[in-house]
């Protein structure tokens, strides 16, 4: 059936669009921009702050452009005379009841209230009123929730609600005292919050930000007694050098290296190494229980956030999940024994910063479920916007630095370790050893494209020896929540399931760059970072994990085999039943 259009004009220039089209996106397909605050597309899509008003001849008032929807013969006039200064009086009023301290705001710089306030040259404040004070919510090792720095867009609460499903933000009260909050006004820390972090990719002020822990960080770069090893996610180096000024998804693994080490880190490690041991764990622990057709579907346990979401909202499904610790949490296991012990350090002086995509991964590395013999396997997690930061605090011009390689002996990682950062990576990184583990031969087929791409939920069926094997990716923890519903109602006849807390997976992650409303309506920031790490397996002289030299030397001289004593002893963990509120 012809979709039906409607042409209309806007600032004269005529526009023909899909009837259903808001003014905002015909405006945006004829090249007009618009400002908007609160609005991000298909997400949170309520003119509830009222930047983005315009005129239509034959209407009195203004109309909010993201919501009102395009008419045959429309005239619509975006900006005139009337519509600028209503505008600059709206935002006048938002930034009346705004905390401003932009020197010290850790979003400073890349606000986008701040960047609106300088468009409209906003340089003192003419409605000025009385501004109500609020404790400041930092009692979750992950987000710290600032509401003087709220302005009630709402982006946050939409995020949570619509794209993971899990409403732990709502507004609550009218009018002057209305606010932003959880249930009971309780601390994010004590609701069913996971710790994923979109909220903060979405909330366009400082309102919300991860726990900054870097300070931590240097206080031990200059102890003399401590000897500080980092390690650095694969998603961190698809995007760290967009906090340069950089293209997204540029790969600038070796300018990462090197500017770790002008910090005075003693040893700078790949987790992507890591990401081989969870694979090697994680696959054999699969093929014992599709063999023994316990516990299945197995689900990958990598994802702190969604670790988290199933402990609260589905306990009774626990024992489908891998055992295997993350990679960054195994990978600082090992750095504290055989790492350790090989280099003659005393594993209680080792102090492992993990540089992650993730916020929820500072909640994890506490949880007392990590920790051998007493010692936290990972004992600082930072995100790749606090790497930044330190590194701009260091004076460090990193878009010049030359390219540096990790160091030895645990630096080296297969192609299969650089795909965990993407939703489906972890699947196919597992399926590559698996099929050679059951089929007994070394594959040449180690593409899973059906498992491939942004996609929500990408389900498939792959024939590994002769077996077919159900599987399924999801990423988003709504998305998360229907797999969940099916495995639980008996509807799958799933064998293997990979879930990521984040849309897109950890290259979206909470602690990665934040790009405004606009940029990521114009840009797919998810297919550019997950190509990019696509580009780095495809590049990888090896690319299965079985095959890193590195893992079958530790596995000779330290683990024996996959899921022997020691390596369950080290790398793989357990889970708990959590309330959702604890109040």
């Amino acid at each position: 059936m012809k979709e039906e259009m409607i042409n209309l004009i806007i600032d004269n220039e005529h526009v023909q669009v899909p009837k259903g089209t808001t003014v905002l996106q015909a405006a945006k397909q004829a090249g007009i921009d618009i400002p908007t605050l609160c609005y991000l597309k298909e997400i949170n899509e309520v003119g509830e702050c009222r930047m983005c008003i315009v005129e239509i001849e034959g209407r009195r008032g203004f109309a909010t452009s993201c919501v009102q929807k395009v008419e045959e013969g429309m005239v619509v006039h975006t900006n005139t005379p009337n519509v600028l200064e209503a505008r600059r009086v709206v935002l006048d009023l938002i930034i009346s009841n705004h905390k401003i301290d932009c020197l010290k705001c850790i979003r400073s710089g890349n606000c986008e209230l701040q960047a609106l306030a300088r468009k409209f040259n906003i340089q003192d404040v003419e409605f000025p009123g009385e501004i109500i004070e609020h404790e400041i919510d930092d009692l979750s090792p992950s987000i710290v929730r600032d509401f003087d720095k709220c302005i009630l867009c709402r982006r946050c609460v939409a995020t949570c609600k619509n794209v993971q499903g899990i409403g732990a933000l709502a507004c609550v009260n009218r009018g002057f005292e209305s606010c932003i909050s959880t249930a009971g006004n309780n601390s994010l820390n004590d609701v069913n919050c996971t710790f994923c972090g979109q909220c903060i990719q979405n909330c366009p002020t400082g309102a919300l930000h991860e726990k900054e822990t870097i300070q931590e960080v240097w206080e031990k770069l200059k102890d003399p007694e401590s000897y500080v090893v980092v390690q650095t996610a694969p998603a961190v180096r698809v995007a760290l050098g967009e906090e340069f000024g950089m293209e997204i998804g540029t790969n600038v693994t070796g300018k990462m290296v090197t500017a770790l080490k002008r910090l005075g880190f003693d040893k700078i490690f790949d987790t992507n190494t890591g990401a081989d041991f969870t694979i090697m764990e994680e696959a054999h622990e699969f093929i014992e229980r599709f063999k023994e057709n316990e516990n299945l579907p197995m689900i990958t346990s990598c994802s702190p956030g969604w670790i988290r979401f199933i402990e609260m909202n589905y306990p009774d499904l626990l024992p489908h999940l891998s055992t295997c610790k993350s990679p960054h949490q195994m990978f600082g296991a090992l750095i504290k024994s055989y790492f350790a012990k090989k280099e003659g350090i005393d594993p209680s002086k080792i102090y492992v910063v993990s540089v992650m995509p993730c916020i929820a991964k500072k909640f994890e590395r506490q949880r007392p479920e990590m920790k051998v013999n007493s010692i936290p396997d990972v004992d600082n997690v930072i995100t790749t916007r606090e790497l930044a930061r330190m590194i701009k605090q260091a004076n460090i011009d990193f878009v010049k630095l030359e390219d540096s390689s990790f160091d030895n002996p645990m630096g080296e990682a297969t192609g299969a370790g650089a795909i965990f950062g993407v939703t489906g990576g972890v699947m196919e990184a597992a399926l590559r050893t698996a099929q050679d583990v059951l089929t007994g031969k070394d594959l040449e087929n180690i593409h899973f494209e059906q498992v491939r791409g942004t996609e929500g939920i990408k389900k498939a069926t792959i024939t590994i020896d002769g077996k077919e094997i159900k599987v399924v990716a999801a990423s988003g923890l709504a998305n998360a929540r229907t797999i969940l519903e099916e495995i639980q109602s008996g509807k799958a006849d799933y064998q293997f399931v990979e879930i990521m807390a984040c849309p897109g997976g950890c290259i979206m992650g909470g602690g990665q760059p934040i790009k405004s409303s606009k940029i990521r309506e114009e840009v797919d920031v998810k297919k550019l970072r997950g190509n990019a790490l696509y580009t780095i397996d495809e590049k990888s002289q090896i690319r299965k994990s079985h095959e890193n030299p590195i893992l079958k030397t530790i596995y000779a001289e330290f683990l024996d085999q996959p899921g022997s004593y020691r390596a369950h002893k080290l790398l793989h963990t357990t889970y708990q039943r959590r309330e959702k509120y604890r109040i």
